[in-house]
């Protein structure tokens, strides 16, 4: 499954949801698995969407014939987008689904590994994120994706807020010591994102 994250600021805020909503149109794409997205909590102008292919070859395809026809309802609404695509490399608990109904807030994590640490830390976040993160309440699925170049994509979808803000001061010192996060990663960012239940494809 090929994973695309989309960030961008966004100027013209209600513009862009009536143009979010045109997205609808990916429901007869082939190869289109489901997209959800909504609005940074830590930067309320800041949009995230999250979209999900059956392969690169789908989406190729996609993005040949009927992407700038869609996304011609957004133009002039934001600016400085980025957008990554990801490799799905394995479930964050188990049978990742691109659903968004059940969930409230997703985590996004964008990580820059050390190339000679990219293994070390794809098995960490196997042997203990995963497993931490699986076990916390309110904590519904997770992917994690890899990009060339040592760049890893860490989401979850959480219930509620407050969940997801329980896991991270319990665990996230101690678990990061464990896995040796530090000497693994050049760069980090990352997200807390209020899901937006009309964006959902």
């Amino acid at each position: 499954m090929l994973v695309k994250w989309i960030r961008c600021t966004v100027m013209d805020r209600r513009g862009f949801e009536r143009g979010q909503r045109k997205w609808a149109g990916l429901l007869g794409e082939p190869g289109f698995r489901g997209q959800g997205g909504g609005w940074s909590r830590a930067r309320p102008d800041v949009a995230h969407i999250f979209a999900f292919w059956e392969s690169r070859a789908f989406y190729d395809s996609f993005m040949a014939r009927s992407h700038d026809r869609l996304a011609a309802s957004q133009a002039g609404t934001f600016k400085d987008i980025q957008t990554k695509l990801f490799d799905h490399r394995f479930d964050v608990k188990t049978g990742f689904e691109p659903r968004f109904t059940d969930a409230d807030v997703a985590r996004v994590a964008h990580c820059r590994v050390h190339e000679d640490r990219a293994e070390h830390f794809a098995l960490m976040q196997e042997k203990v994120w995963n497993p931490a993160m699986a076990g916390s309440p309110g904590m519904l699925r997770g992917l994690f994706g890899e990009a060339p170049g040592s760049e890893f994509l860490v989401l979850s979808l959480w219930q509620s807020a407050a969940e997801h803000g329980k896991y991270r001061v319990e665990r996230i010192e101690r678990l990061g010591l464990r896995a040796r996060t530090a000497a693994d990663v050049a760069a980090l960012t990352g997200d807390v994102v209020q899901l937006e239940p009309a964006w959902t494809v």
